[in-house]
């Protein structure tokens, strides 16, 4: 299956997703900011990023900017995962370059779906 890095600095959701993900094959490497989530993409070079928005210092738009800007880590789709349910939200995450956009809390259907989805591209 896929290796995916979920970036979220909630301790909880983190292992709702680990959870989520591990029960179906995938293994998850996790980062508590978007910092530690760029340095991890680009050291371990997952599948798929899991992105959370709301974070200390480097937050989820900055790193997804960071990595899907960035020749070494451009291929890694990124999902944000977040709370924020606004559509300017959702018209700003897909120009910093996701590739999806799910709302917590996300059922494991829509995620696998979601995943699946940005890896077949």
């Amino acid at each position: 299956m896929a290796r995916i890095l979920v970036v979220d600095d909630s301790p909880t959701e983190t292992e709702v997703f680990r959870s989520m993900l591990e029960k179906n094959g995938h293994e998850v490497l996790t980062a508590e900011n978007g910092a530690d989530g760029v340095a991890l993409a680009k050291q371990e070079k997952p599948d798929v990023v899991l992105m959370d928005i709301v974070m200390p210092g480097l937050n989820g738009f900055q790193a997804t900017r960071q990595l899907t800007k960035d020749a070494e880590t451009a291929e890694i789709p990124v999902i944000i995962v977040t709370t924020k349910d606004q559509e300017t939200d959702r018209v700003w995450g897909k120009r910093q370059g996701a590739s999806g956009y799910l709302v917590k809390p996300v059922s494991e259907s829509i995620l696998l779906s979601e995943i699946n989805s940005v890896m077949a591209k």
